[in-house]
């Protein structure tokens, strides 16, 4: 079997690192000529470092990321809402890291260079492909075309493989909120491996986190507009510092100095928090979809980008092992749906944004503020958005494949 992964983010590289290593070929077909280390802070949860650690990723994680302890909500004055434990401090047997979105993008490309070789990347920009019962052929814009026996669309939010597979979607679909994203060189504040989410997107909530090598990752969010689609929605436009500071430079801690934060980060990045409405279906015979490609979802759980490297996994799996892109389909598009559909509720933003109303000035004790019964209602939203069991992750079955090495021969040919 021979795939091609259109797009070489974090999907298409573990994509190719993972059906590398169940004995199936795979190509990267990547629109940028020169990958470099751009972007913000990602996290990921348990879920996905336990699948990068069976790739053996796990010491390379390690050496880049900061092991997030916890993530504590705060109003806009710093006072404790709900602190909720991460990672191994959770109980989970895996850790949750926070880490240059950049550096996990190289260190995910090393390992596809050295494991893979070189000519498992090709530079181009996917434009279309065709079908028939015997393979699938993907055509670049330079007029190079590609033949497989497979085609994974990881190309993004505006996905080319997508838009051919469902013509006439449209745009990207905003729901009002505006984000600025940076880093900045600061010291380490509280036990240097917490995420502090500050406020709400009505009144401006301001989100931070360590990321090693001494930087720590903010987003700033803003209520600032009417719903509707956006067709010019992208995740690396640059911002005005000064924007960001007229809404959050008042913001200081005793243990944080937000606008130094962000006066002190060299560059700003704005976008809109979008996503697409969840897929009937990903896959049409030899082609499916992968990661923000199948299911963009609003970055408020921290497990985007978990959730990817989850999807890259098991379609490796299902393919050395069944030949089945609806297995793949059938494993992931459900679950993933559900979490696009929980994302866009918002609900941790409503109990937010009773507090900043009730609370404006801030309080003594979050009992002041909220009953028993709403914290709990707020620990519950925040699960449903980020985490996975402990004891389900802690148990749960391999997507690596017995023996790895050549795939059976039930996997040569993928069925519909």
């Amino acid at each position: 079997m021979h795939v091609l992964i259109a797009g070489a983010g974090i999907g298409g590289l573990t994509a190719a690192l993972s059906l590398h290593a169940a004995g199936v070929a795979a190509v990267l077909v990547e629109q940028v000529a020169d990958l470099r280390p751009i972007g913000a802070g990602i996290n990921l949860q348990p879920h996905a470092v336990k699948e990068l650690s069976e790739l053996g990723l796990a010491g390379d994680l390690e050496a880049r990321s900061v092991a997030t302890a916890h993530m504590s909500y705060v109003d806009r004055h710093g006072n404790m809402i709900m602190d909720v434990p991460r990672g191994r401090a959770a109980g989970y047997r895996w850790p949750q890291y926070s880490i240059h979105r950049g550096h996990l993008q190289m260190l995910l490309l090393d390992a596809v260079r050295a494991r893979l070789g070189p000519s498992a990347l090709v530079t181009g920009r996917a434009e279309r492909f065709e079908q028939d019962h015997d393979r699938v052929r993907l055509h670049l814009d330079d007029g190079r075309v590609l033949d497989g026996d497979v085609l994974v669309g990881c190309d993004g939010l505006h996905s080319a493989i997508r838009a051919r597979l469902h013509p006439g979607e449209g745009a990207p679909l905003w729901n009002g909120v505006r984000m600025w994203r940076g880093t900045a060189a600061a010291e380490p504040y509280l036990d240097g491996r917490t995420m502090i989410v500050s406020g709400a997107n009505k009144v401006g909530k301001f989100v931070c986190y360590p990321i090693g090598d001494g930087l720590v990752n903010w987003v700033a969010e803003l209520r600032t507009g009417t719903p509707g689609p956006m067709a010019r929605a992208g995740w690396n436009v640059t911002g005005r510092h000064e924007d960001v500071l007229e809404h959050f430079g008042d913001r200081r801690f005793p243990w944080l100095d937000v606008a130094g934060l962000i006066g002190r980060s060299p560059q700003v990045w704005e976008f809109p928090m979008v996503d697409r409405d969840p897929l009937a279906w990903w896959t049409r015979g030899r082609v499916t979809l992968l990661g923000d490609a199948a299911h963009p979802m609003y970055p408020i759980g921290s497990n985007g980008g978990s959730q990817t490297v989850i999807d890259a996994r098991v379609l490796a799996y299902h393919l050395a092992t069944t030949g089945s892109l609806a297995a793949y389909e059938s494993e992931r598009r459900a679950k993933v749906n559900r979490l696009v559909e929980n994302h866009r509720r918002m609900a941790v933003e409503e109990i937010l944004d009773e507090i900043a109303r009730r609370a404006p000035g801030g309080f003594g004790h979050i009992d002041e503020v909220l009953s028993a019964e709403e914290r709990a209602r707020l620990h519950g939203f925040h699960t449903r958005v980020t985490d996975m069991e402990v004891a389900e992750l802690n148990a749960a079955r391999s997507w690596t494949v017995a023996g790895g090495g050549p795939p059976t021969s039930t996997a040569r040919t993928p069925q519909p």
